[in-house]
């Protein structure tokens, strides 16, 4: 084959899949913006003092999310819609138990989310369906001129999460993905922290997904996430340790992510266990592996080691560690801190004998920091957040803080850049793999923008 020849195949891979091999990175597709789209960096909108809220998916997370939304004040519920009746009725009727009104009911087919999205009077959208279904219903509905919610992870594909920016863009509307981990207490503490100099300069970040699923399995709506494992490799659920190193690294707000390199172990845990509790052998066609591990470099020089385990009895990880020039954080196994003395002052550090070179620094200290470093509207609303519940109450913090911003037309705490670079290692990662762990190329999905925020900045 000539030269020429090799050019044409290349771009023709390139056109028709969205990625070519160039040296030893495989290039990944950025199509240029319309003329028309600008970047939704620190998009603000109108204020909405009464939000009003319409929920699709009302299975495993959707019941939850109502009933964190009634302790907010200045929400008003008026839809609820789900493929099973009984479950909109279940929720209508939780609605009414706490002296709210009855909402509008949608049930009976994965199309009925079409008519709420067309709804005159709803502001947000919250999305907790199957994966399949959320960024066509945020595409839709931001479209139908609302803002949207979605559920991790809000999209599956590259051409998802292309058409979630695109229609944010032409829309002006709000797209958010509802990563609740970022708002766990440690992390949102360690973030300020890291935000404030404590660690000096983060270096490497890890997180993980580490969570044996099989006593919920049988639990989907129609086994969906049990057949994506099958149909799919790579990591298949990566928001959750992501999000919160993505944060402490300034993702798209002074640096982003520029290539990645997937491996897999051969799969074992999850075809057995479909064997044994339903006698059929998938252990042809099961895709993924069981423990999946992702490097990340950073157009920074920085590096984040992600993990995606759903499948072997292993103790539940998110992993979640900061490590920098100054200083590490560490939630998983064991939450603490590892800071140079100087760092940290007197009325932290009382005594020398709190702070070692080959450990964390004591209980005591930790408290002191923790105490020191919560975010402003942590230390408001932590109280009701624990009380509300939700995941420990970070879930109450996520809602609460998306209405807080909504109703005073502020930016949200997350994008849909956000939503962009932490969801892309699902369709990347499974790149790599099938091109036997090469480095795939991580689009910049602000188009050249990456570098105009100086750092994260919750609004206030």
């Amino acid at each position: 084959m000539n030269k020429r020849s090799v050019f044409l195949l290349a771009v023709l891979v390139f056109f028709c899949f969205g990625f070519a091999e160039a040296g030893n990175v495989i290039k990944t597709k950025v199509p240029k913006r319309e003329k028309s789209q600008t970047d939704v960096l620190e998009l603000r909108c109108d204020p909405i003092p009464v939000v009003r809220v319409a929920f699709i998916g009302l299975g495993m997370r959707g019941p939850g999310a109502v009933n964190r939304m009634t302790n907010i004040d200045g929400v008003e519920i008026v839809a609820l819609c789900d493929v099973e009746q009984d479950r909109v009725e279940k929720v209508n009727a939780m609605l009414e138990k706490k002296g709210f009104p009855k909402a509008k009911e949608f049930y009976g087919t994965t199309e009925a989310w079409r008519e709420v999205t067309k709804l005159p009077n709803v502001d947000l959208v919250y999305v907790a369906t199957d994966w399949a279904h959320h960024a066509v219903i945020g595409v839709q509905a931001m479209k139908d001129g609302k803002h949207v919610a979605i559920e991790v992870p809000a999209a599956m594909t590259l051409q998802e999460i292309w058409d979630l920016i695109n229609t944010s863009e032409k829309t002006r509307k709000h797209c958010m993905q509802l990563e609740n981990c970022v708002y766990d207490f440690f992390e949102l503490t360690t973030l300020n922290m890291a935000q404030n100099g404590v660690f000096g300069e983060i270096l490497h970040t890890e997180g993980a997904y580490i969570h044996n699923l099989e006593p919920f399995w049988n639990t989907y709506w129609k086994n969906w996430r049990l057949e994506y494992n099958i149909a799919h490799h790579g990591d298949l659920y990566p928001t959750h340790g992501l999000g919160p190193v993505c944060q402490a690294l300034n993702m798209h707000r002074g640096d982003r992510m520029r290539y990645l390199v997937s491996m897999a172990t051969k799969t074992v845990c999850i075809p057995e266990f479909i064997k044994k509790t339903t006698g059929r052998d998938v252990s042809k066609e099961f895709q993924n592996g069981d423990h999946t591990i992702t490097l990340i470099k950073t157009e920074k020089g920085k590096t984040i080691n992600i993990q995606h385990n759903v499948a072997t009895p292993r103790p539940y990880n998110r992993m979640y560690q900061l490590t920098g020039t100054k200083g590490f954080a560490n939630k998983y196994p064991v939450q603490g801190y590892a800071i140079e003395g100087g760092q940290l002052s007197k009325d932290i550090v009382k005594n020398h004998e709190d702070l070692s070179g080959h450990s964390f620094v004591s209980e005591k200290v930790k408290a002191a920091l923790m105490e020191k470093y919560k975010f402003p509207f942590q230390r408001q609303i932590e109280d009701k957040a624990k009380t509300v519940g939700g995941h420990g109450g970070m879930d109450f913090i996520m809602d609460y803080r998306m209405i807080y911003c909504l109703q005073r037309g502020l930016p949200l705490d997350m994008d849909v850049y956000d939503l962009a670079e932490w969801c892309c290692l699902i369709p990347l990662s499974e790149i790599s793999l099938k091109h036997s762990s090469a480095a795939v190329e991580v689009p910049d999905f602000t188009r050249g923008a990456w570098d105009k925020l100086d750092g994260l900045h919750f609004a206030e």
